[in-house]
């Protein structure tokens, strides 16, 4: 009898004060695949991220005690690499931009649609999934830059960097095709597994975030140029001096 593989159980946490969206996402993540637990305020959730490990994090902004921007700066810096979705009532562009660059991996805005709040975590789940089928070089190297990805790994000039896994994930899939441009869209799709037009920003903050990383000098990036009015692409040739 040929054995079945079982995948591990995803362990999520949502850290929301209000009861019914506890509720509500309660069941419809009622299914064997995933387990979640919830908190109420942030300093239990920090609590318990520090007793436990989740495969992902729903993070609401507006919390009882502790902001939840600030959570995630918190989560961060203790350099946990954990998709974080921020939950917020706030619209605006700039709390959006503020919360991924404070290291969230999307952001939605509240009230949601159930359906498609379900649909980008098992998106996010998904590519976190090692990749068995497509065959990708362990190791790629440019210039100073080496990305392990067996190890999970980036070092510049013999230093780690600390990525974020969809960091990792978007510098990866522009490194492993140098010269390519890629839409946001298209990246959107790649990385995040969603096609949905209205969050191409959460792909621009990342690009701005790895930039930051690895780039010397901001207004010469040497790793992830800009396709202007196209999109992103790696560099494929080092450029003059």
């Amino acid at each position: 009898m040929k054995a079945v593989e079982i995948l591990p159980m995803k362990k999520i946490l949502l850290v929301e004060d209000d009861p019914d969206i506890i509720q509500l996402l309660n069941l419809n993540l009622n299914e064997p695949a995933y387990r979640l637990t919830s908190c109420m305020s942030g300093n239990e959730a920090l609590q318990t991220i520090k007793n436990d490990c989740f495969d992902f994090i729903l993070l609401d902004i507006m919390l009882p005690d502790l902001d939840g921007i600030e959570i995630c700066r918190t989560i961060r810096g203790q350099q946990l690499k954990t998709p974080i979705m921020m939950l917020s009532s706030r619209s605006e562009e700039i709390d959006k931009v503020l919360a991924l660059e404070m290291g969230a991996d999307d952001y939605m805005t509240k009230p949601f649609s159930v359906r498609e709040l379900t649909a980008r975590i098992k998106a996010h789940l998904r590519s976190r999934e090692p990749e068995v089928l497509v065959e990708t070089k362990p190791e790629i190297r440019f210039k100073d830059l080496v990305i392990d990805n067996h190890l999970k790994k980036v070092s510049l000039k013999n230093k780690r960097l600390e990525l974020t896994q969809k960091e990792f994930d978007l510098l990866l899939q522009l490194a492993r095709n140098p010269g390519k441009t890629y839409s946001r869209q298209e990246l959107l799709t790649l990385v995040w597994g969603y096609n949905i037009s209205d969050y191409e920003h959460t792909v621009t903050s990342h690009i701005n975030r790895l930039r930051i990383k690895l780039e010397t000098d901001l207004t010469k990036p040497q790793y992830i140029l800009t396709s202007w009015g196209v999109g992103y692409r790696f560099a494929d040739e080092t450029p003059e001096q």
